[in-house]
């Protein structure tokens, strides 16, 4: 039976891909019959394998992204595709397509501008023990700084609205884009929601571009330089108290002294400390004025998203095979895609 939603939104699912030449086509035709008036959208991330082709045999929209990594990918389908409600989903095959039609109608009821599903799975193979740990570590840790958010801050399966892609200014370069996502809901306080879906295992024969130590050292760098991007006084605060405290410990001994004889005999330890106290003062300072700065851009922001409609505005203009609507400024698309 096919899904009917409110206003009869346009919507398009996104798949980033990168040599998923063994699950992509039964993606895109889970999508399709889960969402049967979608437009389906495959990007191919620099790919060695058949990815591309079978993508477009299948039915989708097929481009290419030449910098490497999910992060750069998901801009470019942010930048280049036009819709009402934006499905991103993994091509690898462990997302539930199933789950597409209630994930999307509690945005649309909800008037949200993110759900994501939240993934569940008893199988070993689908969620390895160093991914679980990945999981909790890293969104507990973004959970605390910024505030109560997801519980799986590393999903790839989520829905958008208009206003929430056209709004987001994306940074990140590979996997941590997730973070990236969930943080610019978090700072600017939009209406989302999780859903929990089943999480199944990859296909045999496909391998995994995962790595649990590499992927979370790269994400918890991009928590860091998100908690200098946006909370500047929080991070320059912590660092001015611990040089602070630092220079506190080493001249401790030199007051001790100073006290009980009245001289000062260590005039270097002294002079490190004074330095301590004037890096602190410095960082402190530094905090300040970003956090004014911060201020600022999140005021940009929250402008950029009002200005995004809730909905698409109209699109006239249609591809070279003219079944796939595209932006009207976006006629230089067409060159790169393989339609099926």
């Amino acid at each position: 039976m096919q899904p009917q939603f409110p206003g009869n939104p346009r919507i398009a699912v996104l798949i980033p891909c990168r040599n998923e030449e063994r699950t992509v086509g039964a993606v895109v035709r889970d999508f399709r019959r889960a969402l049967p008036t979608s437009d389906i959208y495959v990007y191919d991330n620099n790919s060695t394998d058949d990815t591309r082709h079978i993508a477009a045999q299948a039915g989708a929209i097929v481009r290419r992204e030449r910098y490497q990594g999910k992060g750069n990918v998901v801009r470019r389908m942010f930048s280049d595709v036009v819709a009402d409600i934006y499905v991103m989903v993994d091509g690898d095959g462990t997302y539930e397509a199933e789950a597409a039609p209630k994930l999307v109608r509690r945005l649309i009821e909800d008037q949200l501008d993110m759900v994501c599903a939240n993934r569940k799975s008893s199988n070993v193979k689908a969620f390895r023990p160093g991914h679980r740990l990945d999981k909790r570590l890293l969104t507990g840790l973004v959970r605390v700084i910024f505030g109560q958010g997801l519980r799986d801050m590393l999903t790839g399966y989520r829905m958008f609205s208009h206003r929430f892609v056209k709004s987001f200014p994306g940074a990140a370069k590979g996997f941590e884009i997730e973070t990236e996502l969930n943080v610019h809901a978090l700072q600017m306080r939009l209406p989302t929601a999780e859903l929990e879906t089943r999480y199944g295992a990859r296909p045999e024969n496909s391998a995994s571009k995962l790595n649990t130590i590499r992927d979370g050292v790269v994400i918890f760098r991009m928590i860091g330089l998100l908690v200098k991007e946006e909370r500047p006084l929080l991070f320059f605060g912590c660092l001015a108290a611990f040089v602070a405290l630092a220079g506190l410990a080493i001249v401790a001994p030199v007051l001790v002294e100073y006290w009980q004889t009245g001289l000062v005999p260590r005039f270097p330890t002294l002079i490190v400390s004074v330095g301590a106290s004037v890096i602190a003062a410095l960082l402190l300072a530094c905090g300040l004025i970003l956090d004014t700065v911060a201020r600022a851009r999140m005021e940009n922001r929250r402008l950029a998203y009002l200005s995004a409609s809730m909905r698409a505005p109209p699109v006239l203009q249609r591809d070279e095979v003219g079944t796939h609507i595209l932006p009207p400024n976006a006629s230089f698309l067409a060159e790169d895609s393989i339609s099926g």
